[in-house]
């Protein structure tokens, strides 16, 4: 039995196979003003559509909804069944708040309160 598989045919399953993915994400990808739509992440990079999204390279943010996640620098992998791929040089978690250069006790009030004499 041959598994052989025409070219038209592959190419509707990766396109189905992409709307899927694109549907059910809601990671995005941010370089400068522009926006596009994360198919997959994992630890070391993440996969865009290859045809709607041009080539990408260096300081990138990832978001999940409107959650700022990572700042990361990336590179170009591979382009493989109409998902580009990508590789981080450097993945940086966002935070919501400065970090503190002084250690915080746990338990430590939030705020003084003075007595008025």
């Amino acid at each position: 039995m041959s598994t052989y598989v025409s070219k038209e045919i592959r190419a509707e399953l990766d396109a189905a196979r992409i709307a899927t993915l694109k549907k059910t994400s809601r990671l995005r990808v941010e370089m400068g003003d522009n926006t596009y739509k994360i198919l997959k992440l994992w630890k070391d990079g993440f996969t865009v559509e290859a045809e709607t999204t041009p080539r990408l390279r260096g300081l990138v943010d990832i978001y999940d909804g409107a959650n700022h996640l990572y700042q990361c620098l990336i590179v170009a992998d591979e382009d493989e069944g109409g998902e580009m791929r990508y590789e981080f040089k450097r993945s940086t978690a966002a935070h919501d708040k400065a970090p503190l250069d002084f250690y915080r006790a746990p338990d430590a009030p939030i705020a003084l309160l003075g007595h008025d004499d």
